[in-house]
This record gives structure tokens, sequence and C-alpha cells, in this order.
């Protein structure tokens, strides 16, 4: 009688209150009157309410419920995929299931009516195209059965809750250049090493002293005598791709402001180093601290990715003080790629005193005026190319392929 009760004063069950209201109503006024037609109204609402009930109740029992989330890691621009499966193992229909898959998901749609025939199945498939990055939670999936006079709802959860994770977009950037650091053969020269590298350059015969792990088992069985790896000293810097996440100088909204563009392009960077075979390692100041050490593959870009993913610029930390306390970390191996939105000068001594060590850099500067601040990226840029740091300039709406190509970048460096 108290769950009864409950159902209704819920705002959700304004048609039972209505009903409710109109049954008491006709009883009291029909006792009063002795009016028959008051009496065979209550007769019909009270017969009604409890088959209406029944209805409902009967709609969410004897069903399976499946959802197969195919996707849960996933690019900005790809889609994600789910088949959602409703069966009935019962011999009478089942009419008016409200069957969704909630998410906070940008653009999920998954709400659907569907009516089950006895011991048969319904099912269907999603796709949501994928418009933000972040991390999201899918389910658990949700039925919903009514009445036909929408008296009673009742609302059973199926599987569990799932995530996925949305990655940025990333751009080709096929002229996009930094300066390379003073490393032995940089650039276009190798030299042999006794190091092991992941260069390797050719075979040669063992000689006692040889490690076990440099022995190249097909030449060996090609030639019938043992055969170890020849290698080569690196000559590529470790690149840096340094994010400016300070809540401050961030602008713009949504994803045109300083911090969707900033990420974008911090993910593109990495990837077009690393897809060179080049180490690439990460660095910014949001809610935490973020460090992905530098290194190469597949499997680094994914690193990469996932912290992009869900980083926001809500950082207090400002970008001088991050290169200064990260400083040990950068030497005459390193080469600094830094995208930023900050107009004030208060980075750039920091980023100058690593040049002066030897520390090569390149900055991404957004123009904060083209994202509705009244702070102007002129000066900053003044500054930098007079500093000899090779500069991009990216505004709202700019084709970052061209923006960050040679063409757009005034700074110059010295070899």
């Amino acid at each position: 009688m108290r769950r009864f009760a409950r159902t209704l004063l819920d705002p959700d069950h304004r048609t039972l209150t209505l009903v409710a209201a109109i049954l008491l109503v006709s009883v009291f006024v029909a006792m009063g009157t002795g009016f028959w037609l008051l009496f065979r109204l209550a007769y019909v609402v009270a017969f009604a309410i409890p088959v209406c009930w029944f209805i409902a109740w009967y709609n969410t029992r004897h069903l399976e419920v499946s959802v197969d989330r195919r996707t849960d890691r996933a690019q900005v621009g790809q889609e994600a995929e789910e088949i959602i499966e409703v069966r009935n193992n019962f011999f009478l229909p089942k009419l008016w299931l409200d069957i969704e898959d909630p998410s906070d998901l940008p653009g999920h749609r998954s709400r659907r009516v569907v009516v089950v025939p006895p011991r048969r199945s319904r099912n269907w498939i999603v796709d949501t195209p994928l418009l933000r990055r972040g991390l999201y939670d899918w389910g658990p999936l949700r039925v919903t059965a009514t009445d036909p006079f929408g008296l009673f709802r009742r609302v059973r959860e199926f599987g569990g809750r799932q995530q996925i994770l949305v990655y940025p977009p990333v751009v080709d950037l096929p002229h996009f250049q930094a300066p390379p650091a003073n490393l032995p053969g940089e650039g276009r020269f190798r030299r042999r090493t006794h190091y092991v590298t992941p260069n390797a350059s050719g075979v040669r015969q063992y000689a006692p002293g040889d490690a076990f792990n440099r022995i190249h088992w097909r030449s060996t069985a090609r030639t019938g005598e043992l055969m170890v790896k020849t290698f080569e000293l690196d000559p590529a810097s470790d690149i840096w791709v340094i994010l400016d996440l300070e809540r401050r100088v961030n602008a713009g909204r949504g994803e045109e402001s300083t911090e969707e563009y900033g990420v974008r392009i911090a993910a593109s960077i990495a990837r077009h180093y690393l897809v060179s075979n080049r180490s690439v390692g990460y660095m910014s100041f949001g809610r935490d601290l973020r460090i992905i050490d530098a290194e190469r593959g597949g499997q680094q870009m994914t690193r990469i990715l996932e912290t992009l993913a869900t980083v926001r610029a809500v950082g207090d930390a400002p970008l001088g003080n991050l290169l200064q306390e990260e400083q040990r970390r950068f030497g005459r191996h390193t080469t600094l790629v830094v995208v930023t939105s900050a107009t004030d000068d208060h980075w750039l001594t920091s980023i100058q005193s690593l040049v002066q060590r030897g520390v090569r850099a390149a900055v991404v500067l957004l123009d904060p005026s083209t994202f509705g601040s009244d702070r102007s990226a002129l000066l900053m840029y003044g500054e930098l190319t007079a500093s000899d740091i090779l500069t991009y300039v990216v505004r709202r709406g700019d084709d970052l392929s061209l923006a960050l190509s040679p063409s757009a970048g005034a700074g110059v460096w010295q070899e």
C-alpha cells in the first residue's frame, strides 16, 4: 500500500494520480447522490487500474535482452557500433517495449519502441558518429514497459556499464619541421656503434665476446656460420611535445577553443614523428602532471592518444614553471615542440634558457585573439622569432596542414 501511495505521488505518474482522483470523487459523489452512472464509472476505473498494472508488469517478464558494444576505443570521425537484441520467451507478444542504451556520448541515439512476437526476437544495429574526444559511459541497457493508457511504467536494466574512449582527430603534417638536435650524425649521416640500437645496418661473422642476443639466426642458417647483427648510432633526437593546459590562457569554447586545437595539434605532431620511427615523448599539466617518456612505435602513439583523449585545460601551473621543473629531462639530444596560447613572457625566459643549453625548440603559437580573447599573439610571435626560435602561428579556422608548414613558420635556427 505504501508503494502504491508513493507511485501516486510520483511526478512521472500524473496520469495515474488523475485516474485515482477520478475514482475517489466518483465513489464519494455516487455514495452521496446514489447516481448509478457514477457507480459504473467507479467500477470501470477500479477494474482498469489493476489490469493496467498487470500489463506493464507482464511486459517486463520472460525477456532476454543483450547488447554487443563492439567499440571500446575509436577516434573522432569514426563510428561506434552496437547490436541490441530483445528475445521474448513467452507465448504471448510483448507490446510497447521502450528500449534504450543510455550514454553521455554526444550524438548517441539508441531509443526505440518495439513489439516482440511470441517466442521470437528483434535486433538492430545502432551506429553513433564520434564527435568529441573523451571517456564516455555506455549502459546498462534499459527496458521500459507501460500499459495502453500510460498509467504505469516498469523499468528493468540488463547488462552492465561499459566505457568508450574516443581519441582526438589527427591531421597529416607532411611538411612540418622542427630544428634537429646536436647529435652525431643528426640528419642524413650515420655511424656504426658497438651499442645495440634500433637501427640494424648489416651482419658480420661472430667474434668471441659478442652477445648471443645479437646473433642473426636467418643468416646463420643460410651461411652455416654464426653471424651477428651490426648497428648504427641513432642519429635522430628525442622529440618532446609539450602542451600548455593552463586554465588562464585557454580561450574559446567547445571544439572552437585553444584547448581542442592544441590537443589536435599535439596528436598530429606526435603521429608525424612516430610514423617516421622517431622517439617521441609528451608532457602537459591539466588536472595533473602527465608525462610519457620518449619512445618509438605504435604503442607509444596509443599511449599519447589515450592521454590526449581526456586532458582538459584546467591546470593552474604556468608553462614557464613546467619547463623549469622538468628541465632535467631535456638536453642537447632533445628537440622541444611547445604548443601554447600563452602571450606573457614568463615562459619565454624558460625556453630561451633551454635553448642556450643546447636544447632545440619549435613553438606552435595559438593566436587567442581569433578565439574570442582580447589577448594577441603578435608581440609573443615577434619575441620568439627574434630569439631564433622556429614559430608557427595557428588561428581559428586554419587548415593545420598548411599552417604547420615551413612557409608558415618564420623562425630560423642555426645548423
